[in-house]
């Protein structure tokens, strides 16, 4: 039987991920073995404390997460309620993503708050 991930844009991965500048590049989701991935969107959600001042994080693969989306302001996100949906939204052609590449997160400017947030990886996977 062929796995929903294989056939509707679904939830690939969720993360727990340090939302300061010091905190690093966090991996979030890694293309499988004989996959391939295409990420459509991610949800950055219930943060444990507000992610003001929080004005540029980076998503993708790579040391520097840059490869999918860069400058993504979640300065917006101070309640620990909130969500915030990330979405590609340009006309910019981009790669898919191989088997062993690490999708993650890095906090260029971060948040002043030592907050964490859950983030959700949508997304398809295919053979290659």
């Amino acid at each position: 039987m062929a796995n929903l991930k294989d056939k509707a844009i679904s939830l690939l991965a969720s993360g727990v991920a340090g939302m300061q500048t010091s905190d690093g590049k966090t991996t979030l989701y890694t293309v499988p073995a004989g996959k391939k991935a295409v990420v459509t969107q991610v949800v950055v959600r219930q943060p444990t404390a507000s992610l003001a001042g929080g004005t540029s994080f980076s998503l993708g693969d790579g040391a520097n997460a840059d490869t999918w989306k860069t400058a993504v302001n979640l300065s917006t996100v101070t309640g620990t309620d909130d969500y915030f949906v990330v979405t590609k939204n340009d006309a910019v052609v981009s790669a898919v993503f191989d088997a062993g590449d690490e999708f993650g997160v890095k906090p260029v400017t971060g948040a002043t708050a030592n907050a964490d947030a859950t983030l959700d990886v949508f997304g398809y996977e295919f053979n290659v």
